[in-house]
């Protein structure tokens, strides 16, 4: 059945807001084959998230409770629903937040972030010398609960960089709730596996059982909504000397991947830089960007005019 059959046997439902509910008792909904496809497609092309046929399991098991909490009663209306309910896109929200996993801490993957500060920075400025306090301006793209782009300004701090450069580091995720813990600054313990208890007493206060970002940290960095597949948001960012983005195309399918990447490419200013998380390549995707082998780690570069 066609994407517009099933909309016109919905309509009566749709347009009345009614939808069969769930018999009681019931906690089981069978998702078909063609939903599954139907539903799955939707979800990559609104966020890029990719689940192959081996993870349907993924969006039953995630999934069920929203058909229950909307009293639909089968995955078809659910689908219906993400496409065309006035409460779509809180809806899309609440799903993203139940398919992604926001495993992040401070001072992730640091020979990154050294080669960034130590090597990256420093060529950019060799690079601006003609410009009196020159911009940079560094986005972490997918910055989830905010760890990630906190050390960029942490290490910027420490680094002098906001005195060298007027910096400014974007912070974007597509999930509301992960942006919600960044504005607030506030991190438990599994946040700091690997910081150091100088760092921890130098740049957080204690609050409660957790510890606080101090605010001149947190308000080096700009906190937005995004979502990395709307190219008409991303053309609203200025452009780039570096992009960020770790651990986040893990989710994509080859395709989402590509058009990502090419996104990057535009945003990124001549000789911009691409962060990409270890387990992360652009092999069969791209041949635009030049791998650079820098003292501290491999990372990507737009190539120079």
């Amino acid at each position: 059945m066609t994407d517009q059959a099933i909309r016109r046997d919905a309509a009566g439902s749709m347009v009345n807001e009614r939808y069969d509910i769930i018999p009681r008792g019931s906690s089981h909904v069978e998702l078909e084959d063609e939903d599954f496809r139907r539903l799955r497609d939707f979800i990559k092309d609104y966020s890029g998230i990719f689940f192959s046929d081996e993870q349907k399991y993924i969006l039953v098991s995630r999934l069920t409770g929203r058909l229950a909490l909307h009293k639909l009663s089968s995955f078809r209306d659910y689908y219906l629903f993400l496409k065309y309910d006035k409460e779509r896109d809180e809806e899309l929200s609440a799903v993203v937040d139940l398919l992604t996993t926001n495993e992040t801490y401070f001072f992730r993957e640091i020979l990154q972030l050294k080669a960034l500060f130590e090597e990256i920075i420093p060529s950019i400025k060799a690079e601006k010398t003609y410009v009196q306090r020159p911009s940079l301006r560094i986005w972490s793209a997918g910055s989830s609960t905010g760890e990630e782009p906190y050390t960029v300004a942490i290490m910027a701090k420490e680094h002098g960089v906001p005195e060298d450069f007027n910096l400014e580091i974007y912070a974007t995720d597509i999930s509301q709730r992960a942006l919600t813990i960044s504005r607030k600054g506030v991190y438990g313990n599994t946040s700091f596996r690997v910081t150091d208890e100088y760092h921890k007493k130098t740049f957080f206060d204690p609050a409660g059982d957790k510890f606080r970002l101090r605010d001149d940290i947190k308000n080096m960095v700009k906190i937005t909504h995004m979502n990395l597949m709307d190219s008409t948001v991303m053309h609203l960012l200025s452009p780039m000397d570096v992009i960020i983005c770790r651990n986040v195309m893990i989710y994509f399918d080859l395709g989402s991947k590509k058009k990502l990447i090419e996104k990057f490419y535009e945003k990124l200013n001549s000789g911009g830089w691409l962060l990409l998380g270890h387990a992360e390549s652009l092999i069969n995707i791209t041949g635009m960007f030049k791998l650079v082998q820098l003292k501290n780690d491999l990372v990507y570069r737009k190539p120079p005019r």
